[in-house]
Order: C-alpha cells, then sequence, then structure tokens
C-alpha cells in the first residue's frame, strides 16, 4: 500500500494513539469555537445551536467513510494518497492542492482570529503595520520546534490541546450552571426565521468547525498504529466537537445580548458571567486555541509536500529528511512562510469561507474511494491492505457523503469556486508536466492509470 519508498522507512514513527487524537482535537478546535458563535447567532439567532448539530451528523457520514478509508493505510499523505491510490496518479495530484489550499487557508483563518483576540490585551496588534510583524513572531517558533523533529512538534501541540480545552471547559460549566439556577437571564435574539438556502450556507461555514481532521491524518507515516489508531482517533474528536461546539453556541446564544454584534462572543458572553476575569481568560483562551491550532498545522501539513515528494509528484527535495533532526523540513519553512503571507493580506471570514468550500471536495472524493476499495478487496489485489475498520452498509454511508459534500458545494460563492477552478487547474497542469516527465518512482499504486 505503501509504495516502494514509504514514508514510514524515512520518518520515525513516534506518534501514539493518544498523540494522535491530541492532533485531531488540535487540528479541529481552533478559531471556528472562538469566531463562528456569533456570526451563527446573526444568521439564525435562537436556533443557531442546532446548526451544530446538524452539521455533525453531516460531518459524521463523511468522518465514518474517513475512518475505514485511513484504517487502510500506514504511510503519510492523507488525502492526497487515498485519491492516488483508488483513482490514479491524477486525481491524487488535484486532490494534494486542494487539500494544501485546506490547509493552508484554515491556518491563516486561525493566524486571522488570534490577531483580533490578541488585541483584547494589546490593541496595537492588529494594526496594518504590527500584525505582520506579530505574525512572524507567532510563526518562527513553531517552525523552529518542527524543523528540529516530530516529538517536538507533537509535545508542543499535545500541550496546546490540553491548554484550549481548559478554559473552554469552564466556560461551559459556568454557563450551564448559570443558566440551569437561573444566574443569567435568557436573551432572544429577535432573528427572523432563517430560509432553507440561509441554513445551507450557515452548515457550509460549520464544515470548517468540524474539518481539520484530515489534516491530522497526514503524518500517518508517523504514527505507530495508524490502521489502529485512526478511526478511534476520529470518532473521538467528532463526539467531543459536537458535545463543545453545540454547548458553547447554546450559552452564547442565551447570555450575549445581540450576540450576532460582537467580534470576540465569548469573551464577551465569560463577561457577563463572571465578569472582567472570565472576559480575559476566554481571551487568553482564543489566543491559546488558534495558536495550537497552528502549531498542528506545523506539525500535519509538511507531510503532504512531504509525501507528494516520495511518490515523485513534487520535487525530490522535499522528500528528503533533514540529515540530523529526520524531519520534512524544507517543506515546514515553506509552509510557515506561506501561511504568513496569506495571513498578513487576508481577512478572518474571507479565509474561513474559502477553506470550508475548498474540503468539501476532499471529503467527496474520500467517500467516492470507499467502495473503490473495496471492490479492491474482492479482487484480492496485492497492493491493498484489508481495512481495519468496515462500516455496515459502507456503500449507503459513502452515497450519502458525496450527497452532504455536493448539496454544500451549491452554496461556494462565485469567487471562492474562481479560486477552486484555479487550483484545480494548476493541478492539472501539475500533473501533464510530471507525467510528461515519467518522474513517479515505479510500481507506486495508482500510477498504471495516471
Amino acid at each position: 500500500m505503501t509504495g516502494p519508498t514509504s514514508a514510514g522507512t524515512a520518518l520515525p514513527r513516534a506518534i501514539g494513539r493518544a498523540a494522535l487524537i491530541g492532533l485531531l482535537l488540535n487540528a479541529v478546535i481552533g478559531s471556528s469555537v472562538f469566531g463562528l458563535p456569533s456570526v451563527m447567532a446573526a444568521r439564525l439567532g435562537d436556533a443557531s445551536p442546532w446548526a451544530w448539530v446538524i452539521a455533525a451528523v453531516g460531518m459524521a457520514v463523511v468522518v465514518a467513510c474517513f475512518a475505514e478509508v485511513a484504517s487502510r493505510f500506514t504511510a503519510a499523505g492523507g488525502t492526497y494518497l487515498y485519491a492516488r491510490v483508488a483513482f490514479g496518479r491524477l486525481a491524487g495530484i488535484e486532490m494534494g492542492w486542494l487539500t494544501y489550499l485546506v490547509r493552508l487557508t484554515a491556518a491563516a483563518t486561525n493566524a486571522n482570529l488570534l490577531v483580533i483576540y490578541l488585541g483584547a490585551f494589546w490593541p496595537e496588534a492588529g494594526t496594518r503595520l504590527m500584525a505582520p510583524v506579530v505574525l512572524a513572531l507567532v510563526l518562527i517558533p513553531l517552525a523552529a520546534a518542527n524543523y528540529r523533529g516530530v516529538k517536538t512538534g507533537v509535545g508542543v501541540s499535545s500541550f496546546f490541546t490540553v491548554a484550549k480545552l481548559l478554559p473552554l471547559g469552564l466556560f461551559m460549566l459556568v454557563g450551564l450552571l448559570a443558566l440551569g439556577t437561573g444566574g443569567a437571564e435568557p436573551v432572544t435574539q429577535g432573528v427572523p426565521p432563517a430560509g432553507t438556502w440561509t441554513w445551507l450556507e450557515a452548515v457550509l461555514l460549520l464544515v470548517f468547525a468540524y474539518g481539520g481532521f484530515e489534516a491530522a491524518l497526514l503524518p500517518l507515516g508517523e504514527a505507530k498504529d495508524p490502521r489502529r489508531d485512526a478511526p478511534v482517533a476520529l470518532f473521538t474528536t467528532l463526539v467531543t466537537c459536537t458535545v463543545l461546539y453545540t454547548t458553547v453556541q447554546l450559552i452564547v446564544s442565551r447570555v450575549l445580548p445581540d450576540a450576532g454584534s460582537h467580534q470576540r462572543p465569548l469573551a464577551e458572553a465569560a463577561r457577563i458571567l463572571t465578569g472582567p476575569t472570565g472576559a480575559a481568560l476566554l481571551a487568553a483562551g482564543a489566543v491559546i486555541s488558534t495558536y495550537g491550532y497552528l502549531a498542528g498545522s506545523l506539525v500535519n501539513v509538511p507531510r503532504l509536500t512531504f509525501a507528494m515528494a516520495e511518490q515523485g509528484d513534487l520535487p525530490a527535495a522535499f522528500g528528503v529528511p533533514h540529515p540530523r533532526f529526520h524531519t520534512p523540513y524544507r517543506s515546514v519553512i515553506v509552509f510557515a512562510v506561506l501561511v504568513w503571507l496569506l495571513a498578513s493580506s487576508g481577512s478572518f471570514i474571507s479565509n474561513l469561507s474559502l477553506s470550508a468550500a475548498s474540503r468539501l471536495l476532499t471529503y467527496g472524493a474520500v467517500c467516492l474511494a470507499l467502495p473503490v476499495l473495496r471492490r479492491r478487496d474482492a479482487d484480492v489485489s496485492p497492493t491493498i491492505e484489508p481495512a481495519r475498520l468496515t462500516l455496515p452498509a459502507g456503500r449507503l454511508i459513502a452515497g450519502l457523503g458525496v450527497v452532504f459534500s455536493l448539496a454544500l458545494v451549491l452554496r461556494i460563492a462565485p469567487g471562492e469556486a474562481l479560486v477552486l477552478a484555479a487550483t484545480m487547474g494548476l493541478g492539472l497542469g501539475h500533473w501533464w508536466l510530471v507525467r510528461r516527465e515519467g518522474r513517479a518512482p515505479e510500481g507506486v499504486p495508482g500510477d498504471e492509470r495516471g
């Protein structure tokens, strides 16, 4: 399954199950829980908590498909590798480009929100002159940690996963106690009932909130038992995030007057519940959360370009680990620079929308890959390992995942559709060049179709 140049032979397997769950939680819980409650309240009012539940049900179908597909693989690459093996080299390269776009815009989104919440302590941080400097100071230490070793990078990510969950857990506890005991008066938002298209647009944005799990599958070439641990980590993360997101939205929409007008909704809700100390704690929690998300991104995303280089789809230099630290150091540097450039030039909501729209295509592709890989099982192909997890009614679930993705794709704005089309056009040109040069390693799965 991993081909002749497995990531597992080049990079040390140092990620256990607990660390993988931490990477997944860190990859999912970022800017969305701190920035989206106000967006949902503005669009859906008191019904906004239900949007998180509906989005979770849709994402459960997608996550289930990822769990079965991931349980076959032991190499790095995630969605890129799954599409390449299932559909051929062209599909793999297209998914590689789309996945990189998703992860790049998601990281930039979190960087943007970090600057917004840092403004609660240092107002000048968000100014046009200071924001790029702040972003550089944020990214350089994370890039350095991941340059030096995966254990260091994963350790930083795990630390910030715990650090971000503590203030959120405290906020949930205080908020639920206040609502349950009458310590806070419920507020009616007064937003008119939303139509079908508004709900679809809202759920599209929430795909960003529940997404990111696919990023933590990129470094499975360094996981100790990836086929067994990936499904456990995926479902644990989905359940945790559903409870967290829905509860936070309920508290914000019931406690905060005119919740849709606040840039920092959790901090403002905490101010009402506990005073200035609570507001400062949640603002600090948002900074920690977004910083932790960036820490996880610097672990995950460089493994995509590393895997593509190993398979011959990017210059070989990206697939050469550091001689001393055994890390994909060139990929780490390139990703950090690109995040800095995009975050310095974009905004929170624009980067968020593009990231949410982009990942729908990758989700649909992995759902389609499930029945294809199952047919390979029936053919007893020597290149396909049996799935550690086999979903009941798997083909039906895969079909529902494709329908869910396509339904939300219909709500993509024209500008986002243009960016996606341009990205896929670049992927097509990329495939044509590497195919013409014949740079794919001999025997890599999927090459016979692309």
